[in-house]
């Protein structure tokens, strides 16, 4: 099968699972991947040189692989063809691929399913635990960005076959690009495979109110340790990563978050109590919020596991009370979390 050939075939995938999201839709990821391999076997499957496996490692990459060719599969609820993608390592790709394709669901506004090639489609590079890469299709609302091998100068096949210190020369160098006049945090060469510093980073002593509710609810969802006793080291530490990492916030006293008097107290009312407790019942509304709108893919990485945005409040309460000492939040928090 050619390129072309394969390519008409996801022409036809995507064809067929947008009028599917428009009709019954999807509302996890999971299903979504499950459902594209369902469609490109049942496309494909005079094919013998096309044997996709229905149980693949968790971790490989691509998602799909198809004999030389291969689809990486992403899914949104938001109404944005952009989402974090896989790791710079690539610890666990198949080999035998040759060419990566995107297939991408796009839940929010006309839910909508398009493909573009890999290559193509990785825009930028961030860190989490580890370096990730960033893709986006093409879309009405924005224009089409350079792709980020091209701002490299590296074929995307070169750079992967790189060791990590030298994918980071490529790194670095592209981040003094796009930030000739920022605060680079994360420029020394190191042999480490584990980056947990950023790009660039903003103080968030210097967000607006907004900003910082907006974060606050998005880290405390993600990081429910964070309601261990006060005695607990490290139970902001999650918390000031993912604003580190995922935002590019330095938060450097991680009191402000939501011990502070002004963050559990704002109205000074003295009136005591549980100083965590109090602080997450201003920030329910937000939580919720963002419950219903993060990427699947954040909770996989913080919490192991997928979970539909509906059921999010319920799992983070029962992963709260699981940790917390001295109150139990499901008796606290979340009364209406259905409603």
């Amino acid at each position: 099968m050619t390129k072309d050939d394969f390519e008409t075939v996801l022409n036809i995938c995507c064809e067929q699972l947008t009028n599917e999201a428009r009709t019954s839709g999807f509302k996890l990821s999971s299903d979504f991947e499950n459902r594209v391999r369902e469609v490109l076997s049942n496309l494909t499957k005079g094919n013998t040189s096309f044997e996709i496996d229905f149980n693949p490692h968790p971790q490989a990459f691509p998602d799909i692989a198809m004999g030389e060719y291969g689809v990486e599969v992403k899914f949104t609820l938001a109404d944005t063809w952009r989402s974090v993608a896989n790791s710079v390592l690539e610890t666990q790709r198949i080999e035998e691929v040759k060419h990566i394709y995107i297939v991408f669901g796009k839940m929010g506004g006309i839910p909508e399913v398009r493909w573009g090639e890999y290559e193509k489609s990785v825009i930028h590079v961030r860190t989490s635990h580890v370096p990730r890469f960033e893709v986006e299709l093409p879309s009405d609302k924005a224009p089409v960005k350079e792709p980020l091998f091209e701002q490299m100068g590296i074929k995307y096949d070169d750079f992967r076959k790189l060791d990590m210190q030298d994918k980071m020369k490529y790194i670095r160098a592209y981040a003094r690009k796009i930030h000739p006049d920022g605060r680079l945090w994360w420029i020394e060469d190191s042999s480490s495979e584990e980056h947990t510093t950023p790009i660039q980073a903003r103080l968030y002593t210097n967000l607006t109110p907004q900003e910082k509710t907006k974060l606050r609810a998005e880290a405390a969802l993600l990081c429910p340790d964070i309601v261990k006793s006060g005695r607990s080291r490290k139970k902001y530490d999650d918390m000031v990563l993912y604003l580190l990492t995922y935002h590019g916030v330095l938060c450097h006293q991680a009191r402000d978050l939501f011990s502070a008097g002004s963050v559990a107290n704002p109205q000074n009312d003295d009136e005591g109590g549980i100083y965590i407790e109090r602080a997450l019942k201003l920030i329910e509304e937000d939580m919720k919020e963002a419950a219903l709108r993060m990427d699947d893919a954040l909770f996989v990485e913080y919490w192991g596991e997928s979970v539909p945005p509906e059921k999010r409040i319920e799992r983070w309460l029962e992963k709260a009370d699981a940790v917390a000492k001295d109150w139990i939040p499901s008796k606290s928090l979340f009364f209406n979390k259905d409603k």
